[in-house]
């Protein structure tokens, strides 16, 4: 089992930053990997970024690569997302969610993690 809490969420004007954290509890946090999704009203849950147990690899979606910056601390229990140059397309419901699966790779489709936190508001204004 793993709890996940997400926190960091709220509201900031175009072009400017936030991070998100998301802690984790219960099973070894260094012995799975991490993603990060968000949902907008009315779309699909879209995947953002994943990073692998040991933290060597990142992986982005298109809309975000290049502004987002996905991180983990595993004496901490942790993982980040660091948004960048936010635009109004950035504002959903943020997710965490961990793959548990044996995978080196972790998956970018939403059906690949088992674990999901509560969700933080993410909006930007124009």
């Amino acid at each position: 089992q793993v709890q996940l809490v997400e926190s960091g969420g709220g509201l900031v004007q175009v072009g400017g930053s936030l991070r998100l954290s998301c802690s984790a509890s219960g099973r070894s946090f260094s012995s799975y990997a991490m993603g990060w999704f968000r949902q907008a009203p009315g779309k699909e849950r879209e995947f953002v970024a994943a990073i692998n147990r040991g933290a060597g690899n990142t992986y982005y979606g298109g809309s975000v690569k290049g502004r987002f910056t996905i991180s983990r601390d595993n004496a901490k229990n942790t993982v980040y997302l660091q948004m960048n140059s936010l635009k109004p397309e950035d504002t959903a419901f943020y997710y965490c969610a961990a793959d548990i699966s044996s995978r080196n790779v972790p998956g970018i489709r939403k059906e690949s993690y088992a674990y999901w936190g509560q969700g933080t508001q993410v909006t930007v204004s124009s």
